[in-house]
C-alpha cells in the first residue's frame, strides 16, 4: 500500500477512531464529536483500509474493539493524553491565570515559598506553578513563562535581569559556632567544610582572607542547599550562609555565625524569561517578584519589555 510521505496516519480518523473506542459506539463518537454517525464511520474504515487491518467487530449494539484495535486504541489513549498535557501548558485555564515558574530546589522553597502567598495576594485569579529542576532547561519547549536560576551571567535566547546577589558568611550548629569561637579564619579548616555542587563561594571567601581553598576529602557536599543548611544544623561541619536563603535559618537559631567576614558570591541568582512578550499574568509575577528582589525600575523595565 501507497502512503503519503509522512508516516502519520490520517489525524482525523485517528480522534474518530480514539472516540469510539473509548465511548464503545459510533453514535456516541459522533454526539461526541459533534458529527454524524456516517461521518465517523467513514473516517474508521478509511484508518482501517490505511492500516490494512480491521480494527471493530461491528455488533447488533455497538461495536468492539478487536485485537489489533485494543493495541491501537492504548497508542492513541497516550498519543492524546500527551497532546493535551503539553497544550494546557500554553493556555491560561479559565478562572485562574496560571503562570508557571521554575527554580532550583532550594530557592522554591527557602525564598519563593515563604513569599508565595504575598505575590498571589490581591489578585485571586494568580496562581504560581512550581516547576522544581536543576538543569537550566528550554523554556518555550516546556511551556515556562518565568525561570530563577543560579548563575553568573546571561544565558543565550533569554531576557535576563539580576534579583539579587549574596554576602556569604561562615556558620555552623550553635554548639559548634561556641566552641570555634572568634579568631583567624585558619581555625575554620580544622572542620569539614560543607557545600553544595559548587564549591567557588568557599574558595572566594578564603581568597578574600589570603588564602587558598580546594576542597578536601573531609569536606561534605550535597547537591541542594537545603541539605547544605540541614549538615550544617546538625553539626555536620561548617557552611556558608548565603542570605537570604538562610536568613531563616540564622533567625530561628538552627545555624548560627561563627565569622563575621563576608564575601560576594561569585554567582547570582537570576529571573529569565524568553524573548517573546510576556502574558499578563507572567508579567504581573516577575514585576512583583523584582520588587521583593530590590531590582531598580530600570532594569525592571527592561526586562519586561517585548
Amino acid at each position: 500500500m501507497s502512503h503519503s510521505s509522512t508516516p502519520l496516519p490520517p489525524l482525523d480518523a485517528l480522534r474518530a477512531f480514539e472516540a469510539a473506542a473509548r465511548l464503545g459506539s459510533f453514535s456516541a463518537a459522533a454526539n461526541d464529536l459533534h458529527l454524524t454517525h456516517g461521518a465517523i464511520s467513514r473516517q474508521v474504515a478509511k484508518l482501517e483500509h490505511w492500516l490494512g487491518e480491521r480494527l471493530f467487530d461491528r455488533q447488533a449494539r455497538g461495536v468492539a474493539l478487536t485485537p489489533q484495535g485494543q493495541r491501537l486504541h492504548q497508542r492513541t489513549s497516550e498519543a492524546f493524553a500527551l497532546i493535551a498535557d503539553s497544550s494546557d501548558r500554553w493556555i491560561e485555564r479559565r478562572g485562574a491565570a496560571i503562570v508557571r515558574l521554575t527554580s532550583i530546589p532550594s530557592v522554591s522553597s527557602l525564598w519563593l515559598m515563604p513569599r508565595l502567598k504575598a505575590f498571589e495576594d490581591g489578585d485571586p485569579s494568580l496562581r504560581i506553578e512550581f516547576v522544581v529542576e536543576h538543569r537550566n532547561i528550554d523554556l518555550e519547549a516546556e511551556g515556562i513563562d518565568l525561570a530563577i536560576r543560579c548563575g553568573r551571567g546571561i544565558l543565550p535566547g533569554r531576557m535576563s535581569v539580576r534579583l539579587f546577589e549574596e554576602q556569604c558568611f561562615p556558620i555552623a550548629s550553635p554548639a559548634l559556632a561556641g566552641a570555634l569561637g572568634a579568631g583567624a579564619p585558619e581555625r575554620l579548616l580544622d572542620y569539614p567544610l560543607v557545600h553544595d555542587s559548587d564549591a567557588s563561594a568557599w574558595r572566594a571567601w578564603f581568597a578574600a582572607q589570603g588564602m587558598d581553598y580546594r576542597p578536601r576529602p573531609q569536606d561534605r557536599r550535597f547537591e541542594d542547599y537545603n541539605l547544605v543548611l540541614d549538615a550544617a544544623a546538625h553539626g555536620l561541619g561548617i557552611a556558608l550562609a548565603r542570605p537570604p536563603l538562610a536568613g531563616d535559618a540564622l533567625r530561628t537559631g538552627r545555624v548560627a555565625a561563627v565569622d563575621s567576614r563576608m564575601v560576594v558570591n561569585p554567582v547570582s541568582y537570576w529571573l529569565d524569561r524568553t524573548p517573546s512578550r510576556l502574558r499578563p499574568s507572567a508579567a504581573e509575577l516577575a514585576r512583583r517578584i523584582m520588587a521583593e528582589a530590590g531590582v531598580n525600575g530600570a532594569d525592571a523595565r527592561t526586562f519586561l519589555s517585548a
